[in-house]
């Protein structure tokens, strides 16, 4: 299989889904066709998911997590950005469709991920398709556009009263924190990929976050991240957030080995 990436025109990425019957001379193929289209490629095995979905299912349900938890739309974008992203996970969600969104999560939820895609409700996307409320594409989704590309986007009054309803707490959260519990859903996810194998290795893990979500380019990528901060930190931050929130933030066993080896992702 052959998985690009919505909008296909814009987006860098080919996840190639080899099985147990593919030839190496069917996958050298669809690697040629990838590349011949500007792609950059990366071979995932067959799973809900795949790579790139597989790591964002947690992130968006950790971004539905701090909506319930009374975080603004706005400073859960910014919090993104300021972290290196190139779009917040609102905007990015507007981007992509909501209806396409709503569908990674709720498939994932659904699928073999367990405990970690608890912690948040896939009914906040949900209900806004049911409002028709689709993203950019039909001008409104968490955010108002104007007309034209360059039209001006804000947060309209009903959606600003559909949040705050769908809240069940108001927590006073530093941008740090807020960083932490999305990015980390992320990057274990990844790891929990490495650790199944659905990657070959960390090189791929980076490559296809970095091109197929736009996590943060200066940092490198997930592997990459985890060496600059030392992954024993990230595991004792981790732990932190699981005693805070609950086992969603449990660190996978890939990463408890390196924290323990003082192993790095990356050579």
């Amino acid at each position: 299989g052959m998985h690009y990436f919505s909008p296909v025109p814009s987006m860098p990425l080919l996840e190639i889904i080899p099985h147990g019957g593919t030839s190496d001379a069917t996958t050298a193929a669809a690697f040629e066709v990838g590349t011949k289209q500007g792609k950059t490629c990366i071979v995932v095995k067959d799973v809900p998911g795949f790579y790139v979905n597989r790591c964002l299912g947690p992130f968006l349900i950790e971004v539905s997590a701090l909506v319930k938890d009374g975080i603004d739309l706005e400073t859960l974008d910014k919090a993104m950005k300021d972290f290196g992203m190139p779009v917040g996970p609102i905007t990015l969600a507007d981007e992509v469709g909501i209806d396409v969104a709503s569908h990674v999560a709720t498939f994932l939820s659904n699928a073999d991920l367990g405990v970690r895609m608890s912690g948040g409700d896939t009914a906040l996307m949900g209900n806004m398709i049911e409002k028709g409320w689709l993203g950019r594409k039909s001008g409104q989704g968490f955010y108002t556009y104007g007309k034209g590309k360059k039209g001006k986007k804000s947060i309209n009054s009903d959606v600003q009263k559909y949040v705050k309803d769908f809240a069940t707490q108001k927590l006073d959260l530093g941008e740090k924190e807020i960083q932490d519990r999305m990015v980390s859903r992320f990057v274990n996810e990844a790891a929990k990929c490495l650790e199944d194998e659905i990657i070959a290795d960390p090189v791929a893990g980076d490559i296809g976050l970095v091109f197929g979500t736009g996590f943060a380019p200066f940092r490198g990528g997930p592997f990459r991240y985890l060496d600059t901060v030392g992954t024993d930190n990230y595991v004792n931050l981790m732990n932190g957030l699981a005693d805070t929130y609950g086992p969603q933030f449990e660190p996978c066993q890939l990463l408890k080995d390196h924290a323990v080896s003082g192993k790095k992702f990356h050579k």
